[in-house]
């Protein structure tokens, strides 16, 4: 094609400043806030798919950067940031802001990098608060906890996408713990342009009911995303449990199956009502990946035209899964030939493509050649709309691709 389309990536990852949320908490609960510390690290170990990190004594080490909060202690790690360096240096290493591409944390540079990549627009998931906000879920003090939530939305918003001239999408987390405030906090943002919010693939994980919940816990959440137009995003990881076989097993073996999440939690969305009781409600699959999605559409809609008399679901969905998801659903990926090969079976209008800078499997600065090599056999309509046409109708951006904010 003459010129490939400008990318819009809909998975990517902040960074956040140290001083986020004590610039934006209440005075009063500024000390029970998160606050970047500088220490050493201590012991660091990773099994069965977790991850186990200390801090260390003063003066036992060079100092790196740590968020404290509560009883956590979490510092930045070169996982969090991991483009600009060679793949043997992309490890379970510790570091400083200063250790990490400037980009991770800093528009001015990311805009840079996304220009590099042939990038027009992002939406960036959070860090410290992770995929889907779990770290305030967790905290005891939910009052603190709450204004954490909003004091991270405000900088999404305000600072973050606020500075970017649109090329910033913004991103919201919800404080999950509670339905009717999570749909306050969707309306709340909703009123100032956002159309993306973030919640977990599996919320039994964490501890919450799930999406099957007979008394419809999380309704209230799922009419305010309706009413407003605003996407329910789920990361991989947003569980808190990457999926694995066994405790012994390296990481490697979750990496390679970090889709399956995605896969189980796209089920259980097909067969729980809620797309049926809410039919105007958008969900997406970020970082899930696409190439399993035929096979998953398939063997739903087999189950529930043979079984499900018995299955539990003749009550509560009255189509085939396979037409919910054509209408409800998007995959979203960025390295992805097999389900490229299969885009009759997912649909073209399913899918989005992604740079997850800056993590580690990020195609960055390659996301272009790795889109126009696995789209190659794609007429320009459909590359345009798996690259950006798709986003811009899903999270109601302008025809120019530009956060309407």
């Amino acid at each position: 094609m003459d010129e490939f389309p400008r990318i819009i990536s809909v998975d990517d990852h902040v960074v956040e400043p140290p001083n986020l949320w004590q610039d934006r908490l209440p005075a009063a609960m500024k000390e029970r806030g998160p606050k970047m510390v500088f220490a050493p690290k201590g012991d660091v170990s990773f099994v069965g798919g977790k991850l186990t990190v200390s801090m260390g004594e003063p003066g036992s080490g060079p100092d790196v950067a740590w968020w404290t909060y509560e009883d956590l202690r979490r510092p930045l790690m070169r996982l969090d940031a991991s483009v600009g360096y060679d793949r043997d240096e992309v490890d379970l290493r510790l570091v400083n802001y200063d250790q990490m591409r400037t980009g991770a944390y800093s528009m001015k540079e990311r805009l840079e990098d996304m220009d590099a990549n042939w990038t027009d627009a992002q939406m960036c998931f959070p860090t410290f608060p992770r995929f889907c906000g779990q770290t305030f879920l967790e905290a005891k003090d939910k009052e603190v906890a709450l204004e954490c939530v909003k004091a991270y939305n405000d900088f999404q918003v305000e600072e973050w996408c606020g500075s970017a001239d649109g090329r910033m999408i913004p991103l919201i987390i919800v404080p999950l713990w509670d339905a009717q405030l999570a749909a306050d906090e969707v309306r709340r943002n909703a009123a100032r342009g956002v159309r993306a919010t973030c919640f977990s693939e599996i919320p039994p994980f964490l501890g919450l009911p799930s999406v099957h919940d007979k008394n419809k816990y999380w309704d209230p959440f799922f009419a305010a995303c309706e009413e407003t137009g605003t996407v329910i995003n789920m990361h991989i990881g947003s569980s808190s449990k990457m999926p694995s076989t066994s405790a012994d097993a390296p990481a490697a073996v979750g990496s390679t199956l970090t889709f399956a999440n995605s896969c189980y939690s796209l089920v259980d969305w097909l067969m729980c009502g809620a797309l049926e009781r809410f039919p105007k409600l958008q969900i997406a699959y970020s970082e899930g990946s696409i190439g399993w999605i035929p096979y998953v559409l398939h063997r739903a809609d087999v189950v529930w035209e043979e079984n499900r008399g018995w299955g539990g679901v003749a009550d509560t969905v009255k189509r085939p899964p396979s037409e919910l998801y054509f209408e409800h659903v998007l995959g979203c990926f960025f390295d992805d030939p097999h389900g490229l090969l299969n885009l009759d079976h997912i649909g073209v209008n399913n899918v989005a493509y992604e740079s997850d800078y800056p993590h580690s499997d990020s195609t960055w600065p390659n996301t272009r050649a790795v889109a126009e090599e696995q789209m190659k056999h794609l007429d320009r309509d459909v590359v345009e709309k798996i690259v950006r046409g798709n986003a811009i109708r899903v999270y109601d951006l302008t025809p120019e691709g530009r956060w309407k904010g």
